[in-house]
């Protein structure tokens, strides 16, 4: 999932969109605002914007109470284990973090204040600006080398009455408020916005504290080994994506074009010059988010989403509920399942993760996949919902620190994630799916695929009109979302070429990229080919089942 705190856009070539609360409008930025901005693009022309009670009425059927016989309800996807959601999510983070926000100054020059303000796939999410930045160098242990791990916080209980070391986020500890102390020490506080989303952060924490182990043993002089772990954690993670994440969420063939042959709509290297719309590069350029990927179609994983999960031991079965997962974080719950209000952070009965919500990483990921059959889950492994145009009810009702509302009260429909991504679009003017379609070429959607979809949202609240108008100007998110439920829950068409070209933009734009080292391989998995998710979670947790699953079975 992802945390929709951002209220205003900075274009590249247009300036700063925003919203009066009703109508999207657009301000010139000053020379410093460009600077300070973090920098999106357009791929496509300037859309409409649709009356927001139409949009009203299909976020409601998107995140409708299952009803009918059988009632049309999310079906959970069967080859997708659960984890690769709040991947994704973290992935999110990674690619939209502002790394540059305390600072404009005199120790950022103006190429490092647009390289992080420019989207890459780099884990600055992780590792903020090192370990010898004078602001960032909290993230990290005494040693400068190491990334801070944190500490569960007892609870009584079998097997959980003790403080676990490296099984919650770093936290602040100090402060006059709870939230100030409960607050994670990492530098994207999204990142502990939910708890599958924090947990993930905190395995990559230890993904490279273990790279930084097997690098001192093999005798890596201190002075560089920093600088040694991060680039083969960075190389490591993209290969990952490339040939684990993407391709479960990305018609593989798009995928494997887009990386063999390159981009064909977005910033395509040329000479600097625009044709048809398609914004060509110049050397050096640094890389753009289009908001069409930020807004529209990598809020894929919010259809991944479940309303419960198989947690770990004592949270086994459904008890691991999404509103559990929101509470047991700092940055939307408050560690307190019995509070009155879980979007206040100064009610709660603990200040870090209680040790019986250490999370077990079997119930997340597939470890067969490695050959590892006896890190299988007494319950099997939870598996993302398919992504199509139904989002769990939940989602209905967010909590108000997800989004950035503790101490607001808005409209119950604002509280909608769906109402609340189909309203954005709106304000920022953006294309319609026909739209897209039409740049890149390809068939659109037909009238009765749109409308009717394959078990997805039912859209029989609409007038005749509103059909009309919905079939022929469909939201974006919501027509990339209708062309992975006609293809068996994976991006294609319009949806999944933009994702992939943005992934591939992404790596070629990072300081340390495996797209501008071709003939780099992996070393840390089974093979010079292979490195997937279960890899980097059995190097992190030394391959051993009691660190995985910290409180058994």
């Amino acid at each position: 999932m992802k945390r929709h705190t951002r209220d205003n856009y900075y274009v590249v070539g247009e300036g700063i969109l925003t919203t009066d609360g009703k109508n999207g409008i657009c301000e010139r930025p000053s020379t410093e605002a460009s600077l300070r901005k973090f920098r999106f693009s357009r791929i496509g022309p300037k859309g409409d914007t649709l009356d927001p009670a139409l949009l009203e009425k299909i976020a409601r059927a998107m995140t409708a109470v299952p009803t009918g016989t059988p009632p049309v309800q999310p079906v959970a996807d069967p080859v997708v284990p659960a984890g690769f959601t709040y991947l994704g999510q973290f992935v999110d983070h990674d690619l939209t973090l502002d790394n540059t926000a305390t600072a404009l100054g005199e120790h950022v020059t103006v190429n490092d204040l647009l390289q992080g303000r420019s989207p890459a796939l780099d884990l600055d999410s992780l590792y903020g600006r090192g370990p010898d930045d004078r602001d960032d160098d909290r993230f990290y242990a005494p040693d400068k080398v190491k990334l801070r791990v944190g500490q569960t916080a007892a609870i009584a209980g079998e097997g959980t009455n003790v403080n676990l070391n490296g099984y919650d986020l770093p936290r602040v500890t100090q402060g006059s408020t709870k939230a100030e102390r409960q607050r994670a020490l990492i530098p994207d506080p999204r990142n502990d916005e939910n708890l599958v989303v924090a947990q993930t952060h905190l395995a990559f924490i230890r993904f490279h504290n273990q790279v930084v182990n097997q690098l001192a043993d093999q005798g890596v002089p201190s002075q560089v080994l920093f600088r040694r772990a991060r680039g083969l954690v960075v190389r490591h993670y993209q290969w990952m994506l490339r040939t684990d994440f993407l391709p479960r969420i990305v018609d593989p063939a798009i995928v494997d074009d887009v990386f063999a042959n390159g981009r064909r709509i977005f910033e395509i290297p040329a000479h600097g010059s625009t044709e048809n719309g398609i914004r060509h590069l110049k050397a050096g350029d640094h890389p753009t988010m289009p908001i069409e990927f930020s807004i529209a179609a990598y809020r894929l994983g919010h259809s991944m989403v479940r309303a419960a999960y198989d947690w770990n031991r004592i949270f086994a079965g459904g008890a691991g509920s999404l509103l559990l997962l929101f509470t047991f974080s700092g940055t939307s719950g408050n560690f307190d399942p019995f509070g009155p209000d879980v979007s206040d952070p100064e009610t709660g009965l603990f200040e870090r993760l209680p040790t019986n919500w250490a999370v077990d990483w079997r119930r997340f990921y597939d470890f067969t996949e490695a050959g590892r059959d006896d890190l299988t889950g007494p319950n099997g492994v939870n598996k993302a919902q398919r992504i199509d145009t139904l989002l769990v009810n939940p989602l209905a009702s967010l909590p108000k620190g997800s989004f950035g509302g503790v101490g607001t009260n808005p409209p119950p429909v604002q509280l909608n994630l769906a109402f609340r991504n189909l309203v954005r679009a709106g304000m920022v003017n953006l294309a319609t799916g026909q739209q897209l379609a039409d740049v890149l070429d390809i068939p659109e959607l037909t009238r009765e695929q749109i409308l009717g979809g394959a078990g997805g949202a039912v859209l029989d609240t609409l007038t005749d009109g509103e059909r009309e108008i919905f079939a022929t100007r469909t939201p974006l998110w919501f027509y990339v979302l209708r062309e992975a439920e006609l293809n068996g829950g994976r991006l294609t068409g319009v949806g999944g070429r933009i994702v992939a070209e943005v992934f591939h933009r992404a790596m070629e734009g990072s300081r340390v990229s495996i797209v501008g080292d071709p003939a780099w391989k992996p070393t840390l998995g089974p093979d010079d080919r292979t490195f997937r998710m279960v890899d980097l979670l059995l190097f992190a947790f030394e391959g051993r089942k009691e660190l995985l699953a910290p409180l058994g079975d």
